[in-house]
């Protein structure tokens, strides 16, 4: 492995923070058993706000970027990963306190490290990625909640960005009817339609209203924008129907009242996939890697980019003009 290497590191001062590609040394990255050769990693939403500083994401500076990463392991001082064993990380504090994926090399302590299920190479890996990971997380929960096809569509919210994407093929393989709400249907409905969606709603026409229910038509939803939008879904699901909540793009504040809990038995799922139990991780990622695995993956791959390209790139993803995931190729 070459002494040095490139990698994408924020850097705080003065209250701003700069991203910027770093030539670091093995020394210069965090604490860990495991040293990896990275091959891909993504561009996740939280990955976009750390490097445009337009979140507060990272909890110590410098650091290197990107909650995933995948490659293979160049050496172990823990015995269950071996040289050469291809591995993934997702979450994990990559990224906040941890050195994250935005680098030709990792090094990572060997409890966030998942060995790459048969099923999925490590491209494959990244294309699903946090987002993957997080709608298939999703889905579990409200399964384990009684959800099932027969209590009518599922609503998917930012359902071109890479959660929505994801989210949609799984429930669609599963048989629930998929309705796509998007601010952008012109562009995407065909994309949506190629993934699944059997329905697409312009976000920007719904009627929300006020009242503390509204007409139920949801058997339920994956919510990636929060807000008012999801205040919404709260008084439209019908009884007994879950809404995973996974985003806050259109805001952190929720508007609702209990009457859609204790009147139609709604349940609101949070999804948090940071610090996902590790056997839960595992179970969740051969799941994607077997009867999960979107039969469309590739069509929810937008472009392959270098980590040069990353700023840019993350910018578009702030604006909301990127349909699917984004990939970092980080060595051939």
């Amino acid at each position: 492995m070459a002494k040095s290497f490139q990698a994408l590191r924020v850097h705080r001062s003065d209250k701003t923070t700069e991203a910027r590609l770093d030539s670091l040394s093995l020394d210069d990255l965090n604490a860990g058993e495991i040293v990896v050769r990275a091959a891909w990693s993504g561009i996740n939403y939280k990955d976009a706000l750390a490097v445009t500083g337009k979140g507060r994401i990272l909890r110590r500076y410098p650091l290197v970027a990107g909650i995933d990463g995948a490659g293979v392991v160049e050496s172990s001082d823990n015995p269950r990963f071996k040289h050469g064993d291809e591995v993934l990380i997702t979450g994990c504090n990559l990224s906040e306190t941890l050195d994250g994926g935005y680098s030709e090399v990792l090094r990572m302590p060997a409890v966030v490290v998942v060995p790459l299920p048969t099923g999925l190479s490590l491209k494959e890996a990244m294309l699903l990625g946090t987002a993957g990971f997080t709608a298939a997380l999703a889905v579990r929960r409200m399964q384990e909640n009684h959800q099932t096809p027969a209590m009518g569509p599922i609503a998917v919210t930012g359902a071109t960005g890479g959660v929505g994407s994801v989210a949609i093929q799984i429930l669609s393989r599963l048989g629930y009817e998929v309705v796509a709400i998007t601010g952008k249907p012109a562009t995407s409905a065909d994309y949506l339609k190629r993934l699944g969606a059997t329905e697409i709603l312009d976000r920007r026409t719904l009627e929300l209203g006020k009242a503390p229910l509204e007409s139920a038509r949801w058997g339920g939803a994956v919510d990636t924008v929060g807000g008012d939008l999801l205040g919404w879904l709260t008084r439209t699901v019908k009884p007994w129907g879950n809404i995973a909540s996974i985003g806050l793009a259109g805001g952190h504040e929720l508007s609702t009242t209990v009457m859609p809990f204790i009147l139609r038995g709604v349940s609101l799922l949070g999804i948090h996939s940071v610090e996902c139990p590790m056997p839960w991780r595992l179970a969740i990622w051969e799941k994607l890697a077997g009867d999960w695995k979107p039969a469309a993956l590739e069509v929810i791959e937008n472009r392959v980019i270098t980590l040069e390209q990353m700023p840019a790139a993350c910018a578009e993803i702030i604006a909301g003009t990127v349909q699917g995931r984004i990939l970092v190729k980080l060595n051939g």
